[in-house]
């Protein structure tokens, strides 16, 4: 696996990104496809741009957008008012699973969390996802916590 390029998303990444989001089982039944693009991600884009704890990114191989991920950074008072990363929507294209490339992605991820003086960095998963559970203690996550969700 060639090394990847990892940058903050660009509105013009939206559609790439969403088609990540939808490449599986689970994402097919939460994203909005089609020929436009639903301006609910627009204004979502727009939000996570303008909040300095937040970061959408890429990566990208030559000019392919082949991952994505969203940072979050959480202040927070508990642990002695430790900064959390909160990682969410990891997606790596199907052909490059297995390949190294998420792990590529996480390791940046993790290095941006460190930079920015986050204690901790949590992520959440899918229960149906096993083989991100397996990828995700590989990396040194734990999966320590019951985590709740109430769809609104």
């Amino acid at each position: 696996m060639t090394p990847l390029t990892f940058r903050t998303a660009a509105l013009a990444d939206l559609p790439a990104i969403v088609a990540l989001l939808a490449d599986d089982e689970l994402g097919r039944r939460r994203e909005a496809t089609g020929a436009q693009l639903d301006e609910r991600y627009v204004a979502a884009f727009a939000a996570i741009e303008a909040d300095a704890n937040q970061r959408l990114m890429v990566a990208v191989d030559g000019d392919a957008v082949v991952g994505t991920l969203q940072l979050s950074f959480i202040p927070g008072i508990a642990h002695t008012g430790a900064w959390r990363g909160q990682i969410e929507s990891v997606r790596i294209a199907a052909p490059l699973r297995g390949s190294g490339a998420g792990r590529q992605m996480l390791e940046w991820a993790l290095a941006e969390c460190r930079a920015r003086g986050c204690s901790v960095v949590q992520l959440t998963t899918d229960k149906r996802r096993t083989d991100a559970h397996r990828f995700y203690e590989r990396l040194g996550f734990v999966a320590s916590h019951a985590g709740y969700k109430l769809t609104l």
